[in-house]
């Protein structure tokens, strides 16, 4: 299936000139002064002209004190100009959002990598007791196995589907029914980049590996990718999440010292990304243990740190689903602490116990989002309930 990435398309917006917010106040000296000449004009029109007959200078006296007490009245009675605002405020303002433009990026397939649960038994219609020990044994659970093969009776019963085939797709369309969620892409269409994506979960389950292909995948639609290894308790780690980022086109920031601290490697990132303008910034852990406390505060600490200088858009959990309920003891103690918001499942291509996928999401109410199915950079998929049940049944 495609899946659309939204980035911002003009992340700087121009701010408009003085001139052109408030071009009128620039023409205000030059109104005010025009004013000012017309009323001068008008009053030196309006001067009285001296009587014609005065020959004597006690008149002349009296000329000179009349003009000056004309002038003076003139003077007094003068218009003042009309007052301008003492204050003028400043236009705010406001660049524009900037548009978000959506990218369309490479689409994977994942239902040829699934084991189908049905290579050794036949479907009977009459008797579906063997279905539910496969979708036990599968890991489905015990109730969702009841609930499922309940379903399955009551829909053939109504449809009258009777062969093998017909029973298989009324088990992949229950399936697909059950599994099918709103939200399981995930989190990148908001527009507050950099996108931050925090992996984590136990060791050997695959967080580089899915990093990995997740950072080539980003890389196909020329986003601008960082990877921080904050995994520090592992010497080797540091160099394995480099193999992957150098495969995948990312930029890796690693730790300056031996050991340090993990939390200040990701706060180092979060800053270079910021600062950077990257789209995703892909955050390594280490294996936190759901019974090691000191290692679990330590994730909480970096979740803290990053979220200094930008928003986490989704915290994956990482699970090889070869773990089976196992994986469930772990999915319950990351989703207390870590606030997940989405699973990745690893190495579902090498087992036909599946249904970890269907116990996470209608037991947790936490959504299957990616899946690996192989080895290499390109083995990766977003979860399709619709892939995922034909897989298991065909």
């Amino acid at each position: 299936m495609g899946f659309l990435f939204w980035k911002k398309k003009n992340k700087d917006a121009p701010e408009a000139s003085p001139a052109e917010v408030a071009p009128e106040l620039e023409q205000t000296p030059d109104i005010v002064a025009s004013s000012h000449v017309e009323v001068a004009a008008e009053v030196e029109t309006a001067q009285p002209e001296p009587a014609a007959e005065k020959p004597i200078e006690v008149a002349a006296e009296v000329e000179v004190a009349a003009e000056v007490e004309v002038a003076a009245e003139v003077e007094t009675a003068q218009p003042e100009p009309a007052a301008l605002p003492l204050e003028v405020p400043e236009p705010q303002v406001q660049a524009p959002p900037a548009a978000l433009e959506a990218i369309e990026l490479p689409k994977r397939s994942f239902v040829k990598g699934i084991k189908s649960l049905f290579t050794r038994i036949k479907f009977d219609p009459e008797n579906l007791d063997e279905l539910e020990d496969v979708l036990i044994q599968a890991d489905f659970g015990v109730a969702a196995a009841e609930k499922i093969v309940t379903a399955v009776k009551e829909r053939a019963k109504k449809t009258g589907a009777s062969t093998e085939a017909e029973l298989k797709d009324l088990l992949a369309e229950i399936i697909t029914e059950n599994l099918e969620r709103a939200d399981k892409g995930l989190n990148l269409d908001s527009g507050k980049l950099p996108y931050v994506i925090l992996v984590v979960g136990v060791n050997g389950v695959g967080k580089t590996t899915t990093i990995g292909k997740l950072s080539k995948w980003l890389s196909e639609s020329n986003s601008n990718v960082v990877i921080a290894a904050a995994d520090t308790f592992r010497a080797a780690a540091v160099e394995q999440i480099a193999t992957w980022a150098d495969r995948s086109g990312a930029r890796l920031i690693r730790p300056k010292t031996e050991g340090q601290d993990p939390a200040s490697v990701a706060y180092e990132a979060s800053e270079i990304a910021v600062r950077e303008k990257a789209d995703v910034l892909i955050i390594d852990t280490a294996g936190r243990l759901q019974n090691k406390v000191d290692l679990m505060n330590e994730l909480e600490k970096i979740r803290r740190v990053i979220e200094k200088n930008a928003e986490i858009a989704e915290v994956l959990l990482v699970i090889d689903a070869t773990t089976g309920q196992n994986g469930m003891a772990q999915a319950k103690a990351f989703a207390e602490v870590a606030k997940v918001t989405g699973v990745a499942l690893t190495k579902l291509d090498g087992t036909a116990k599946g249904g970890i996928v269907y116990s996470i999401q209608t037991e947790l109410g936490i959504p299957v989002k990616l899946v690996g199915v192989g080895e290499g950079i390109a083995d990766f998929a977003f979860f399709d309930a619709a892939e995922f049940a034909k897989g298991l049944v065909e």
